[in-house]
């Protein structure tokens, strides 16, 4: 089972499958639980305990950060992030990022990003289109109208308890749409990225 793996210079965490989105374009589609080459797919979820035990087995002096992003969304778990971020403060020198798709309010309930504060220093959103409407046919999620929106507030309040937050978007869109999604990135003000589609 996969817990950590490696991607560049930083160790990435995969905490769990489970996912508030189901995008048409995402490697979970047709990967059978292997993205970037490796398995991801989660025989179970591992306990806090578990995870940091698996980092400790790494060198980490070779990493510039930690990252969350497996084959699920992070923050559906996102108390077990924001515990395990607090031991790897408490233990490495290193950066901790979550990549996520934005939904954490929603799916707590509350507004967690007070949360973040000292413990994460930076948040990647894939905002993956330009309004609620092509969201909602892209991403397929759970929470329908509300995702969109809740996704945009997310980045928004994450700016006041985290240094670098950045929304993103695949390559594949077309070029006018991309200028929309930067143009809401800098109105949000926040950081705005084309990251490379993964198949």
């Amino acid at each position: 089972m996969t817990i950590t793996y490696e991607l560049g210079n930083a160790l990435y965490i995969n905490i769990t499958n489970r996912c508030s989105n189901r995008c048409s374009f995402c490697v979970r589609n047709n990967s059978q639980g292997v993205a970037a080459g490796i398995q991801l797919w989660l025989e179970r979820e591992p306990a806090v305990a578990e995870v940091l035990a698996d980092i400790r087995k790494r060198d980490i002096n070779q990493y510039k950060e930690f990252v969350f992003c497996g084959y699920g969304e992070p923050m559906m778990r996102a108390f077990d992030v924001l515990e395990i971020s607090r031991q790897l403060k408490d233990e490495f020198d290193k950066p901790v990022r979550i990549n996520t798709n934005g939904h954490a309010n929603l799916i707590c309930g509350q507004d967690i990003t007070p949360r973040l504060a000292g413990l994460i220093d930076a948040v990647s959103i894939s905002m993956n289109a330009k309004n609620s409407q092509e969201y909602q046919q892209l991403c397929l999620p759970d929470y329908d109208e509300a995702a969109y929106p809740a996704l945009l507030d997310f980045a928004g309040k994450c700016r006041q308890y985290v240094p670098e937050v950045t929304l993103s978007v695949v390559d594949v869109m077309p070029p006018a749409d991309i200028a929309a999604c930067r143009a809401i990135a800098e109105e949000i003000g926040v950081n705005f990225r084309v990251r490379q589609f993964q198949t």
